[in-house]
């Protein structure tokens, strides 16, 4: 398949509502989502929203592994047309990073307990709950398709910082930054 250019910040197609699937069964649909997969890899991230690789429609790739969710690994979902409801009004403050705002991170306030809806690649209507970072990353990817990056999302702009530069300030303080990689 195709490693696909993945749009930055600024680009018209990360602001906007992207387009419902109308077809989650599509065959063409699953060609694109390879594409999407080889460009995640490719880009060492762990989720891609097609309005990423410039294409406006409501699909989102992701996997969570375990060293980040408890131990407990999610593993590769393709999400078509997702919805997401919160379970409680908990939040928590994590760094994130954005493969469409290279080199940046912030803190962002998520949700801490979710669920989740989307149909699959043959139209059938998946299910799940959420917490932690397993919720952060799919309220990420999912924000993608309203046109909205975390920036947005941040509630105090003066964590904003170059990924770099925030890591090396912490480990000559002797301690460490996590910084949560979504796509």
């Amino acid at each position: 398949m195709s490693v696909l250019p993945i749009a930055r910040m600024g680009a018209d197609v990360l602001k906007r509502r992207a387009a419902e699937v109308a077809d989650p069964a599509d065959p063409a649909l699953g060609a694109f989502v390879q594409d999407m997969i080889d460009t995640m890899v490719d880009a060492h991230g762990v989720g891609l929203a097609a309005p990423q690789v410039s294409r406006s429609e409501r699909i989102v790739i992701f996997f969570v592994p375990a060293a980040r969710n408890g131990g407990v690994e999610v593993p590769l979902t393709v999400m078509v047309n997702p919805v997401i409801t919160p379970l409680d009004e908990s939040k928590n403050e994590g760094y994130e990073a954005c493969l469409s705002v290279p080199g940046l991170t912030g803190l962002v306030p998520r949700y801490t307990n979710i669920r989740y809806s989307y149909q699959d690649l043959t139209g059938a209507t998946v299910t799940r709950e959420a917490k932690d970072f397993h919720a952060r990353v799919v309220q990420h990817e999912c924000d993608h398709l309203d046109g909205f990056l975390y920036p947005q999302r941040m509630a105090d702009m003066t964590s904003l910082a170059f990924a770099d530069v925030l890591q090396s300030a912490a480990k000559a303080k002797g301690q460490t930054v996590e910084l949560d990689e979504e796509g």
